[in-house]
């Protein structure tokens, strides 16, 4: 069994910064020592070449770190020598197994890789890939439907062809790889945000619902006011209040401005410095929710109902990404030291 490590030492992302070798992705700020030591880990998203090396070392299992999705898949194909544009389209295809397939599912894909195209086609009776399913997955997790950036290069499927061999298998080809300049290996860390509470709770009252945003503003003035009588100041924490049936799933993208709904459900979190002030700003907004008054409110009891008890539910330690950038290493398999071992 092989075992790939993708975990970095912060020494040497802080030595690779001051190198020049790093950049940054998403618009992220270049990379600092500060931001480097506050991360609470960084791996980096390793290619198919460590998973090479772990099967030439003699490897039946390999158990990796980060890595691209499509590379284990790559590697194996690679290895056998053939190219990297269908070798990196079968590992695209492979990546969340039957998803290429309709019914989508998650168990078995076969896929087929030849000199000029590949060949899908799941293990499933009851599944069948179509030349729109299979295309349709090419798009997954992708921010351009043609360009797929991987360690190395750039998988180009503008002329990609897609064919029905079959009822239940299909070609694809005209993919191309495009070999990078240079070779480079994102980097992924994350630090510390704060720590968090949450609670869940609904209602079905017309008059609220009517006047949902008046509402939402005096429950978040109470909280503040509440909150600042045990120190909890506003820079110490943020509330957020999810209003599902209005805003829940887009917040202010949502172009539907008017509420439909009957009723609505609301996921109210508190972030806080440390986990008790989350717990307690999260119970005054729990608190609130449930009591505060609004305009020709008739009932005097909740209102909200609870789904759970006890109602907050503390979620603990939270984190955003800090590092999201690449790296330039010295060669593709320096980032990714390779253990064996027998079992």
């Amino acid at each position: 069994m092989a075992i790939i490590h993708a975990e970095q030492n912060k020494a040497d992302v802080v030595r690779w910064t001051r190198e020049g070798r790093t950049r940054s992705l998403a618009h992220r700020p270049p990379l600092d020592p500060a931001t480097i030591e506050r991360a609470e880990r960084i791996v980096g998203m390793m290619g198919p070449e460590p998973f090479v090396k772990a099967l030439d070392g003699g490897a039946q299992v390999v158990l990796a770190g980060r890595s691209s999705d499509p590379a284990p898949w790559a590697a194996a194909a690679m290895r056998a020598q053939l190219p990297p544009a269908q070798s990196w389209y079968a590992g695209k295809m492979l990546e969340c197994g039957a998803t290429a397939s309709v019914p989508k599912g998650h168990d078995c894909l076969l896929v087929t890789v030849r000199d000029d195209h590949v060949e899908c086609e799941p293990l499933n009776p009851e599944r069948r890939c179509t030349p729109l399913s299979v295309a349709n997955h090419a798009l997954h997790e992708n921010a351009s439907p043609i360009h797929h950036i991987e360690p190395g290069g750039l998988l180009d499927t503008e002329a990609c062809r897609f064919e029905a061999v079959s009822d239940r298998a299909v070609q694809v080809s005209g993919m191309r790889w495009q070999p990078a300049d240079t070779y480079t290996v994102k980097l992924e860390g994350v630090e510390r945000a704060g720590y968090r509470a949450i609670t869940i709770c609904g209602t079905r009252d017309p008059l609220l619902i009517a006047g949902l945003d008046p509402f939402l503003a005096s429950v978040r003035r109470n909280v503040e006011q509440k909150a600042a009588d045990f120190g909890a100041t506003p820079d110490r924490y943020r509330l957020v209040i999810r209003s599902y049936g209005h805003d829940g799933v887009m917040a202010e993208r949502e172009p539907v401005r008017e509420i439909t709904s009957h009723e609505l459900g609301f996921v109210v979190e508190a972030v806080a410095d440390d986990q008790e002030i989350a717990n307690a700003v999260v119970a005054i907004a729990r608190t609130n929710m449930l009591h505060t008054d609004f305009p020709r409110r008739l009932c005097r009891e909740g209102n909200m109902a609870f789904p759970f008890s006890p109602s907050d539910i503390e979620v603990g330690a939270m984190y955003r990404f800090s590092v999201f950038h690449t790296v330039a290493p010295d060669n593709p398999l320096a980032m990714f030291p390779i253990e064996h071992e027998r079992v």
